[in-house]
């Protein structure tokens, strides 16, 4: 088994701001980069940051979804580049350090207690549920 976990930031590019053409993704995409990387050894692990042309939050721009493997997903929407890049590199310390990836939305920081869309459990650990369940 590796022991070393993966983690992927994944940002959404096809989001628009509402009444705009202005997709807010890209820049914030450069901005997380640019603020992990500044982050050097603060963050235990190595985040990749990527985009994606939708993940279906068009109506909360900008999403953002963390991922690690046997980790909970996450997926947080009303991002903006202009404000919330710090409160995600918090995030992703925070995510590095839990185990499975979960939990709950108080101990989140700023605004991600607030704007979180979704939170799926780990594929591993909800297909060790069902076999405890079956047996």
């Amino acid at each position: 088994m590796d022991r070393q976990r993966h983690h992927q930031i994944t940002v959404c590019t096809s989001c628009k701001h509402k009444s705009t053409q202005c997709k807010p993704g890209f820049d914030l995409i450069e901005k997380l980069r640019a603020a992990i990387a500044a982050a050097g050894d603060t963050l235990p692990e190595n985040f990749e940051v990527s985009g994606v042309a939708c993940m279906a939050g068009c109506d909360r721009p900008c999403t953002v979804a963390y991922h690690g493997s046997r980790k909970a997903t996450y997926l947080f929407g009303d991002i903006d580049p202009a404000t919330d890049v710090d409160d995600l590199v918090a995030f992703a310390r925070q995510y590095a350090y839990l185990h499975d990836g979960w939990c709950s939305s108080v101990d989140r920081p700023g605004k991600l207690r607030k704007s979180t869309l979704a939170r799926v459990p780990s594929a591993i650990i909800a297909m060790e549920a069902s076999d405890v369940r079956a047996s």
